[in-house]
């Protein structure tokens, strides 16, 4: 994954999750508390933002370092993870299908991998 394509991913997750966030607390908050998962909506939310930021910090330091190519395999570590993990608390919490929630692990997996590399790969910068 380049620098460029790792920005872009940043942003455009930092706007879906702004706009998600904003629509649950206005015009889903009824909806989600009624079914008890505003909760989830909220972690959905919040692990988004973390890894978008993350991804934001990623690319400035991928453009800094464009020599640390393993920075592109933890950009495409962390975005699976966003779209497994949040994704499926997303779709859990709009749909009420429950087996999501055994999938939201594999999202969780990929991001904890991304910030394992991340720790490889700083080691390896010095």
């Amino acid at each position: 994954m380049s620098t460029r394509i790792i920005l872009l991913i940043a942003a455009i997750s930092g706007a879906v999750g702004v706009s998600l966030g904003a629509f649950g607390a206005h015009a889903l908050r009824a909806h989600l508390e009624a079914t008890g998962r505003l909760d989830t909506f909220e972690t959905a939310v919040r692990y988004q933002f973390y890894h978008t930021l993350a991804l934001l910090a990623l690319g400035i330091l991928y453009l800094v370092r464009p020599d640390a190519s393993s920075l592109g395999t933890i950009g495409w570590l962390w975005t699976g993870g966003i779209l497994i993990f949040s994704g499926s608390l997303y779709l859990l919490c709009f749909t009420g299908m429950r087996w999501l929630g055994a999938v939201t692990p594999i999202g969780g997996v990929l991001l904890i991998a991304g910030w394992v590399l991340l720790a490889v790969a700083v080691v390896r910068l010095t």
